[in-house]
């Protein structure tokens, strides 16, 4: 895998296609191993990149992930793009992924042509991180299998970390964004599923980051589940080419 250097670590990726950027990120424990399918999709019109997260991945590991992961991944973008000598940008993301792509809107501005986030919310309540410990006290077989094939052999460290971040997170009050979103400039498409048993009030917390963000469009279905990328990707598709069309008109 290709890989290039941010304050002395080393950050792998994959890529495939040509044209203009889509920048692909992965949720917080998943890797660019679970995107070759996204990456196959859309490289078909775009040079579409997909960045395994400082500690993710083929990706150096870190002991503990910093309070502020999600802004450091915005970094990492940022840094990617300077590395592929590419001034600007489209960024989709999913679950964790979606949360850095704003971010990366947010911070930087004049790099991102468009966000595309799937399957986020603006907050993370107590209550969400009993049923995330309980679920990863006793992980299925598939689920093992899903971050193994992530992260490799030490994909427990991987887990134990991200864990480790969400209870700080929630601790200091489990705001992502604060009143940041409204800062955001580009094009936005926001999508999940109703049936998101990940996410808390799927559907009144999109809408409210909707009303944020002045250039919005929300898409919600009523089946999938988490993420709507990959429980009903076909419509996912559907949704996303189509304001990606929109954005070349």
């Amino acid at each position: 895998m290709p890989h290039f250097s941010l304050d002395n670590h080393r950050l792998a990726y994959r890529e495939q296609g040509q044209g203009p950027l889509l920048v692909i990120l992965p949720g917080n424990t998943a890797s660019s191993a679970c995107h070759l399918g996204e990456l196959a999709h859309w490289s078909e019109r775009f040079h579409a990149v997909s960045l395994d997260f400082l500690g993710t991945g083929r990706s150096d590991r870190v002991a503990v992930w910093a309070d502020d992961w999600w802004q450091s991944g915005a970094h990492q973008v940022r840094a990617l793009l300077d590395h592929l000598k590419q001034r600007t940008c489209i960024v989709m993301g999913t679950s964790g992924g979606a949360i850095v792509a704003l971010w990366t809107a947010i911070l930087y501005r004049d790099r991102v042509r468009a966000v595309v986030a799937d399957s986020c919310v603006a907050r993370f309540p107590p209550e969400m991180l009993d049923n995330l410990n309980c679920e990863r006290a006793r992980p299925t077989p598939d689920q093992i299998a899903f971050w193994r094939g992530a992260h490799g052999d030490d994909w427990e460290q991987v887990i134990e970390a991200d864990t480790d971040l969400i209870q700080r997170f929630v601790g200091r009050g489990g705001d992502w964004f604060g009143p940041r979103l409204g800062e955001i400039q580009c094009p936005v498409l926001l999508t999940a599923s109703m049936q998101d048993s990940a996410l808390p009030q799927v559907a009144q917390q999109n809408g409210r980051m909707a009303e944020q963000i002045a250039d919005c469009r929300l898409y919600l279905h009523n089946e999938g589940g988490h993420p709507l990328m990959w429980s009903r990707p076909q419509d996912f598709r559907y949704i996303v080419d189509h304001f990606l069309e929109g954005l070349a008109s």
